[in-house]
């Protein structure tokens, strides 16, 4: 009875990808709380405090404000994901059958707002809506179609073997944190905050295979098709994180911050069908983060360095698995790191430009994936601020994301997978307002 389990096997197997496409850092991971961060690759965000949107990085460094700020700003993200050399191998195609290649791709708007008010010389409260995970990824509806076959008068029962197409499929994946925050300045030097954040994530995703129907005495003589509906999933949920930092001020020049952030488990209720068979609610695992970040002014010039080095304990996402139904799915992911470094130059009353360079490490392991693709990855960041006024900010951002080729084996049992040649690039910029009151 092995072949007649691998169409159930299959459907439970692809759950995975709800959470694993993603194209603009590692995971799922978006870094886009900010035009003026982006601008600079993040680096020194936890301390800067150039705006309001640093309550997103770091609560402590609310402390580092005399007025009340409010911000408001949005970052479009443009990916290209491509998958190439693609083969298809199962029961049916031993030997492996050519699929052609899939470039995807879209763009995404992902908007942020926040204030700050300063209650009094050691209080700071603060409030933002802004996202940390979230991705889309789309692959055409023909896409690797009718690679897979479907024999309904096999002696073993109805067999039927999804195509390649299954690895496809439609995936959107967002987030949305909504936080509030509060500071509290110890003394000259020493700040301390945290905060709660409320998580609120939504996925959609829809598998299907169209199949070439064949009859089991004569299985090379196609006698029709049909789809399969493995999967359809719209759900939502959600979770409460919370996050704590310091900031540590050496001189008006030179300062340092350290913030973590927990992210909870969340679990998507909704539309969770699996071959037609409600599952429950999908249990959603979400990376805690912990960052690192300097800032220094160098004495009597205009240009000042900064940098940040971010953990992303991407440890946490070990598998997929649902409230009911049998359906677990190992991904074995691996802790994940960011190093960036930045430089600001502060040209005149009214401009300021930033420069700015971050590594980011991939956070697959052992397990790959084609809807997957994840690898090591280098930002090159530029951007600007104008200052209207003492009291009225434009900020400008732009980075180019650039990946890697990376070889994947995706398993959906042992005998149906794919390999493939993944890659994903992508551009974003960022335009944000700020004022001070």
């Amino acid at each position: 009875m092995k072949q007649s389990r691998i169409f159930t096997r299959t459907i439970l197997a692809t759950a995975v990808a709800l959470t694993s496409q993603q194209a603009f850092a590692a995971g799922f991971q978006l870094n886009a709380q900010s035009a003026t961060g982006l601008g600079r690759a993040f680096a020194g965000d936890a301390v800067i405090a150039d705006n309001a949107s640093v309550m997103a990085r770091n609560p402590a460094a609310m402390a580092l404000f005399d007025k009340t700020e409010f911000s408001v700003g949005v970052n479009a993200i443009s990916t290209d994901i491509s998958v190439s050399d693609v083969t298809y191998y199962s029961p049916t195609s031993p030997t492996g059958t050519a699929v052609e290649n899939a470039s995807n791709g879209g763009t995404t708007p992902v908007p942020n707002i926040y204030i700050v008010h300063p209650i009094n010389e050691k209080f700071a409260v603060g409030a933002g809506i802004y996202t940390n995970f979230g991705t889309s990824n789309e692959f055409s509806d023909d896409w690797g179609s009718n690679t897979g076959v479907l024999i309904p008068d096999h002696p073993l029962g109805v067999v039927a073997v999804p195509g390649a197409d299954a690895f496809g499929g439609v995936t959107n994946v967002s987030s949305m944190n909504l936080a509030l925050a509060a500071s509290y300045r110890i003394n000259e030097q020493w700040s301390i905050g945290g905060g709660l954040d409320v998580i609120y994530g939504s996925g959609e995703l829809k598998r299907t295979s169209s199949v070439t129907v064949v009859s089991a005495g004569d299985p090379t003589t196609p006698i029709g098709s049909q789809e399969l509906d493995l999967l359809d999933v719209d759900a939502s949920g959600v979770g409460i994180g919370f996050n704590l930092g310091t900031v540590f001020e050496l001189d008006q020049n030179n300062r340092f911050g350290f913030a973590y952030h927990y992210s909870p488990t969340i679990e998507a209720s909704g539309d969770v069908n699996f071959g037609g068979t409600a599952q429950g609610d999908l249990v959603l695992p979400l990376p805690s983060m912990a960052e690192f970040s300097g800032y220094h002014r160098i004495n009597e010039t205009d240009f000042a360095v900064h940098y940040s080095v971010q953990w992303i304990g991407w440890s946490a996402f070990d598998k997929l698995s649902a409230t009911d139904g049998d359906f677990e799915k190992e991904y074995a992911w691996q802790d994940g790191w960011h190093y960036a470094i930045g430089g600001t130059y502060y040209i005149n009353k009214n401009w300021e430009a930033r420069l700015g360079y971050m590594y980011d490490t991939s956070a697959q392991d052992q397990i790959t994936s084609i809807s997957v693709p994840d690898s090591d990855r280098q930002w090159f960041s530029a951007g600007a601020s104008y200052h209207i006024s003492d009291n009225n900010s434009i900020d400008f951002g732009i980075t180019y994301l650039v990946g890697h080729d990376v070889k994947v084996t995706d398993y959906l049992t042992e005998e149906v997978y794919v390999t493939a040649t993944t890659r994903a690039d992508a551009w974003l910029y960022g335009v944000q307002y700020s004022h001070r009151f």
